[in-house]
């Protein structure tokens, strides 16, 4: 895809645009915008540069009905909306040519990135994303690449995608590397992400003595790097809705065990690194999240769902479809995780969406998205699925000044448009 069409140069300027000390537009361009044939490129930098990024009123359009960027000013993450869904949502893949016919695939060399902002060397911090190239970890690690930040990714690629990333690879600011965080790692770095872990039903019980070493050693090596960790953990709970201060209800001997039981063990030990040798550390309560990048076999509701109405099929609900979640829209738990990053505060903090939906509610939203009338069947429920689910974020508003920006309706817009273009590619 040519640079231009991808990213029009007013975005462009507008996100590369930055102000010092005394008030001063300071554009900073890279070769590409420089050569550019539009005169006005460097005015169109420092009139955008006061539109975007200075304050969160910006986020919404003059209407207050658009988004038009994501992320927060206090935390230095806007970065215009257009930019950032050229990257996970183009109108054609910028690396890859497709031939439906021979169902075969050309890579091509990307001479290209993305722009990112020009950082001082005391605000450029240094970054790792441990399962980085999964669903939630791309979704951040696009967030810090176009902030200006140096990103190193570890991943294993049970669940992750090179594919998520891919767009980085050969950036000076980027490195990837295939590692597993159960094995330790040594690593000179400011902030990490621990996010290194499968987090859907059938992937994280395939292996449920693996996950557990994945969420108990994992989390014990990147401690050992004594910076940052997160984690999470509820079951099937009995407060309604889940306060940081719930203890959860977990069944210890359940298929759900390995995974719940080790995010339990995980911020135990977060906390006895924090109390005992002092390790400054952050943890996030993460909701039900959903967005493009999913796996399309990761079994979750929404994924599940969307997939099935885009072939035509019937939308399967586990249970009596009377079990509620709540849904939260990548976008915005990005922004919850880089602000809670940057913040002083240590104890748990829950990232979700407080809007509840019955499953059979959800599956009528996604029907009615795809525009299509399959019918809805039931199964009967897993064991130890939770009956509710919605957090109570009362403390992320006070404390980070977070909450979800994004209506569920219009991140599964972006979601099914995703899938469809996979569909089309011959991905799925």
């Amino acid at each position: 895809m040519d640079y231009n069409t991808a990213v029009p140069h007013k975005v462009v300027g507008a996100f590369l645009a930055d102000t010092d000390a005394g008030g001063n537009d300071v554009c900073t361009s890279n070769s590409e915008i420089k050569e550019s044939k539009n005169s006005n490129n460097n005015e169109c930098c420092q009139q955008n540069g006061q539109l975007w990024g200075s304050t969160d009123d910006q986020i919404f359009s003059q209407d207050g009905k658009t988004i038009i960027a994501v992320g927060h000013a206090s935390a230095k993450s806007v970065v215009p909306l257009e930019l950032l869904r050229s990257i996970y949502l183009p109108e054609q893949p910028h690396d890859r040519i497709f031939d439906l016919k021979t169902r075969t695939i050309s890579y091509l060399h990307t001479r290209s990135f993305m722009p990112v902002k020009s950082l001082a060397p005391g605000e450029k911090k240094r970054i790792l994303v441990t399962g980085g190239a999964g669903f939630v970890g791309s979704h951040l690690v696009d967030r810090l690449m176009l902030m200006g930040h140096e990103v190193i990714v570890i991943d294993n690629f049970f669940t992750g995608r090179k594919n998520n990333v891919a767009h980085w690879i050969g950036h000076p600011n980027f490195e990837l590397i295939r590692h597993d965080v159960v094995d330790p790692f040594l690593i000179e770095v400011d902030q990490i992400y621990h996010l290194a872990c499968p987090a859907s039903p059938p992937h994280y019980q395939y292996n449920p003595i693996k996950t557990v070493k994945t969420s108990v050693m994992g989390t014990i090596n990147m401690l050992g790097l004594a910076k940052r960790v997160k984690a999470q953990v509820y079951g099937d709970p009995e407060e309604h809705p889940q306060s940081e201060t719930y203890w959860g209800h977990v069944n210890p001997i359940g298929p759900r065990a390995c995974y719940d039981e080790g995010k339990r063990v995980a911020e135990t030990l977060t906390y006895a690194y924090m109390h005992q040798d002092d390790v400054d550390v952050r943890v996030a309560r993460i909701f039900n999240t959903f967005g493009p990048r999913m796996n399309e076999n990761d079994g979750r509701v929404v994924s599940n769902f969307i997939l099935q109405a885009l072939k035509g099929e019937d939308l399967t609900i586990y249970g009596d479809g009377y079990q509620t979640r709540s849904f939260q829209y990548i976008h915005d738990l990005v922004d919850g995780l880089i602000l809670l990053m940057n913040n002083d505060y240590t104890e748990p903090i829950n990232l979700g969406n407080p809007d509840e939906y019955t499953i059979c509610k959800f599956a009528e939203l996604i029907r009615n998205e795809v525009n299509i009338s399959c019918k809805i069947k039931t199964l009967p429920a897993p064991t130890d699925d939770p009956k509710k689910r919605r957090p109570d974020i009362t403390k992320a508003e006070q404390v980070l000044g977070w909450k979800p920006r994004w209506p569920v309706r219009q991140g599964l817009s972006e979601t099914v448009k995703y899938f469809q273009r996979q569909m089309e590619a011959g991905l799925i």
